[in-house]
Protein backbone atom coordinates (compact mmCIF):
# COMPACT_ATOMS: atom_id res chain seq x y z
CA UNK A 1 0.00 0.00 0.00
CA UNK A 2 2.30 2.31 0.71
CA UNK A 3 4.41 2.09 -2.26
CA UNK A 4 0.81 3.11 -4.64
CA UNK A 5 0.78 5.95 -2.14
CA UNK A 6 4.24 6.58 -3.17
CA UNK A 7 3.25 5.99 -6.74
CA UNK A 8 0.35 8.73 -6.84
CA UNK A 9 1.73 11.38 -4.53
CA UNK A 10 4.67 11.08 -7.56
CA UNK A 11 2.30 10.97 -10.47
CA UNK A 12 -0.29 13.51 -9.13
CA UNK A 13 2.76 16.48 -9.35
CA UNK A 14 3.23 15.26 -12.98
CA UNK A 15 -0.25 15.49 -14.01
CA UNK A 16 -0.86 19.15 -12.53
CA UNK A 17 2.38 20.43 -14.17
CA UNK A 18 1.14 19.13 -17.64
CA UNK A 19 -2.27 20.91 -16.90
CA UNK A 20 -0.47 23.82 -16.21
CA UNK A 21 2.29 23.62 -19.38
CA UNK A 22 -1.20 23.58 -21.42
CA UNK A 23 -2.97 26.25 -19.76
CA UNK A 24 0.91 28.17 -20.11
CA UNK A 25 0.77 27.60 -23.76
CA UNK A 26 -2.66 28.32 -23.78
CA UNK A 27 -2.67 31.63 -22.45
CA UNK A 28 0.76 32.38 -24.56
CA UNK A 29 -0.89 31.81 -27.80
CA UNK A 30 -3.87 33.85 -27.02
CA UNK A 31 -1.54 36.74 -26.23
CA UNK A 32 0.51 36.37 -29.21
CA UNK A 33 -3.27 35.84 -30.79
CA UNK A 34 -4.07 39.44 -29.44
CA UNK A 35 -0.89 40.98 -30.38
CA UNK A 36 -1.73 40.04 -33.78
CA UNK A 37 -5.28 41.67 -33.83
CA UNK A 38 -3.94 44.57 -32.52
CA UNK A 39 -1.22 44.88 -34.97
CA UNK A 40 -3.60 44.76 -37.88
CA UNK A 41 -5.96 46.82 -36.53
CA UNK A 42 -2.90 49.41 -36.36
CA UNK A 43 -1.95 48.70 -40.05
CA UNK A 44 -6.03 48.85 -41.17
CA UNK A 45 -6.04 52.59 -39.50
CA UNK A 46 -2.40 53.57 -41.23
CA UNK A 47 -4.30 52.22 -44.79
CA UNK A 48 -7.55 54.08 -43.80
CA UNK A 49 -5.05 57.51 -43.15
CA UNK A 50 -3.16 56.61 -46.53
CA UNK A 51 -6.37 56.58 -48.54
CA UNK A 52 -7.70 59.98 -47.00
CA UNK A 53 -4.27 61.45 -47.63
CA UNK A 54 -4.85 59.95 -51.06
CA UNK A 55 -8.12 61.75 -51.66
CA UNK A 56 -6.88 64.93 -50.57
CA UNK A 57 -4.07 64.74 -53.09
CA UNK A 58 -6.63 63.71 -56.18
CA UNK A 59 -6.65 66.90 -57.74
CA UNK A 60 -2.57 66.99 -57.77
CA UNK A 61 -1.04 65.59 -60.55
CA UNK A 62 2.72 65.49 -61.97
CA UNK A 63 3.27 67.00 -65.18
CA UNK A 64 6.04 65.89 -67.53
CA UNK A 65 8.70 67.45 -65.94
CA UNK A 66 7.84 66.09 -62.34
CA UNK A 67 6.94 69.26 -60.56
CA UNK A 68 4.03 69.12 -58.70
CA UNK A 69 0.97 71.23 -60.70
CA UNK A 70 -2.62 72.27 -59.19
CA UNK A 71 -5.38 71.22 -61.10
CA UNK A 72 -6.85 74.55 -62.84
CA UNK A 73 -10.31 75.16 -64.42
CA UNK A 74 -10.00 76.14 -67.97
CA UNK A 75 -10.50 79.94 -68.58
CA UNK A 76 -13.28 79.20 -70.42
CA UNK A 77 -14.73 78.95 -66.70
CA UNK A 78 -13.21 81.48 -64.90
CA UNK A 79 -16.19 83.32 -65.33
CA UNK A 80 -19.74 83.72 -63.22
CA UNK A 81 -22.10 81.63 -64.64
CA UNK A 82 -26.01 82.42 -63.70
CA UNK A 83 -28.22 79.08 -62.37
CA UNK A 84 -31.43 77.81 -63.34
CA UNK A 85 -32.51 74.92 -61.33
CA UNK A 86 -35.57 72.98 -61.79
CA UNK A 87 -36.65 69.96 -59.43
CA UNK A 88 -38.22 67.17 -61.60
CA UNK A 89 -38.10 64.43 -58.94
CA UNK A 90 -38.24 64.36 -55.48
CA UNK A 91 -39.65 62.24 -52.46
CA UNK A 92 -38.83 65.22 -49.80
CA UNK A 93 -41.52 67.50 -48.39
CA UNK A 94 -39.08 70.14 -48.67
CA UNK A 95 -38.56 70.10 -52.46
CA UNK A 96 -41.77 69.86 -54.77
CA UNK A 97 -41.44 68.95 -58.23
CA UNK A 98 -41.73 71.94 -60.42
CA UNK A 99 -39.35 74.67 -57.68
CA UNK A 100 -37.26 76.61 -59.59
CA UNK A 101 -34.37 78.46 -57.95
CA UNK A 102 -31.71 80.60 -59.37
CA UNK A 103 -28.22 81.46 -58.04
CA UNK A 104 -24.45 82.91 -59.39
CA UNK A 105 -21.90 79.76 -59.77
CA UNK A 106 -17.85 80.78 -60.12
CA UNK A 107 -15.90 78.39 -60.36
CA UNK A 108 -12.27 78.97 -58.90
CA UNK A 109 -8.95 77.65 -58.03
CA UNK A 110 -6.37 78.00 -55.31
CA UNK A 111 -3.31 75.68 -54.08
CA UNK A 112 -5.82 73.59 -52.69
CA UNK A 113 -8.15 72.66 -55.53
CA UNK A 114 -10.70 73.66 -57.75
CA UNK A 115 -14.09 74.71 -56.03
CA UNK A 116 -17.39 76.39 -57.01
CA UNK A 117 -18.69 79.15 -55.04
CA UNK A 118 -22.65 79.17 -55.12
CA UNK A 119 -23.96 82.87 -54.59
CA UNK A 120 -27.06 84.20 -53.44
CA UNK A 121 -27.87 87.76 -52.75
CA UNK A 122 -23.46 88.35 -53.55
CA UNK A 123 -22.82 85.90 -50.06
CA UNK A 124 -21.88 82.73 -50.22
CA UNK A 125 -24.23 79.70 -49.88
CA UNK A 126 -22.32 76.94 -50.56
CA UNK A 127 -19.12 75.60 -51.76
CA UNK A 128 -18.04 72.71 -54.15
CA UNK A 129 -15.05 70.98 -54.75
CA UNK A 130 -14.89 70.32 -57.98
CA UNK A 131 -13.36 67.87 -60.91
CA UNK A 132 -12.83 69.12 -64.55
CA UNK A 133 -12.52 65.78 -66.84
CA UNK A 134 -12.67 66.92 -70.08
CA UNK A 135 -15.92 66.35 -70.55
CA UNK A 136 -17.77 66.66 -67.64
CA UNK A 137 -17.49 68.60 -64.30
CA UNK A 138 -18.02 67.20 -61.01
CA UNK A 139 -19.35 68.83 -57.97
CA UNK A 140 -19.77 67.59 -54.29
CA UNK A 141 -20.42 69.32 -51.68
CA UNK A 142 -19.41 68.22 -47.57
CA UNK A 143 -21.95 67.22 -45.51
CA UNK A 144 -23.87 70.78 -44.27
CA UNK A 145 -25.42 71.22 -41.53
CA UNK A 146 -27.79 73.30 -40.32
CA UNK A 147 -30.49 73.21 -37.28
CA UNK A 148 -33.16 71.78 -39.19
CA UNK A 149 -31.44 69.40 -41.40
CA UNK A 150 -27.91 67.53 -42.47
CA UNK A 151 -27.94 67.10 -46.81
CA UNK A 152 -25.15 66.05 -49.17
CA UNK A 153 -25.07 67.88 -52.40
CA UNK A 154 -23.64 66.43 -55.95
CA UNK A 155 -23.69 68.00 -59.58
CA UNK A 156 -22.35 66.56 -62.46
CA UNK A 157 -22.50 68.92 -65.60
CA UNK A 158 -22.45 66.62 -68.27
CA UNK A 159 -23.47 69.23 -71.15
CA UNK A 160 -21.00 71.81 -71.73
CA UNK A 161 -21.11 74.41 -74.32
CA UNK A 162 -19.34 77.51 -74.87
CA UNK A 163 -22.28 79.85 -73.65
CA UNK A 164 -24.66 76.99 -71.69
CA UNK A 165 -23.62 74.03 -69.52
CA UNK A 166 -26.24 71.72 -68.09
CA UNK A 167 -26.71 69.01 -65.90
CA UNK A 168 -27.98 67.70 -62.99
CA UNK A 169 -27.67 68.17 -59.16
CA UNK A 170 -28.64 65.70 -56.50
CA UNK A 171 -29.81 66.12 -52.89
CA UNK A 172 -29.71 63.52 -50.37
CA UNK A 173 -31.30 64.84 -46.87
CA UNK A 174 -30.22 62.91 -43.27
CA UNK A 175 -33.69 61.23 -43.54
CA UNK A 176 -32.78 59.57 -46.80
CA UNK A 177 -34.77 61.72 -49.16
CA UNK A 178 -33.96 62.78 -52.95
CA UNK A 179 -34.17 65.87 -54.53
CA UNK A 180 -33.02 66.23 -58.17
CA UNK A 181 -33.00 69.33 -59.92
CA UNK A 182 -31.71 69.90 -63.41
CA UNK A 183 -29.81 72.47 -64.02
CA UNK A 184 -28.76 75.88 -66.80
CA UNK A 185 -25.45 77.62 -66.27
CA UNK A 186 -24.89 80.83 -69.03
CA UNK A 187 -22.57 83.14 -68.25
CA UNK A 188 -23.68 85.78 -66.39
CA UNK A 189 -24.07 89.49 -67.80
CA UNK A 190 -21.91 91.14 -65.33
Amino acid sequence: MTLKRLLILILIPVFISCNNKKEQELNQRENTLLEREKKFADKEDEYEMLLKMKDSLKTVFIAKDSVPKVQMWPDSLKIKWNSKMICRESNCSNYVIGDQRTEVWDFVSDSTGVFTNVLSNNKIKRVFRGQYLGTKIVLDSAKESSLKNTIKINVVLDDIKKNVIKGTQTIISQDNCTAKFSVELTPSKK
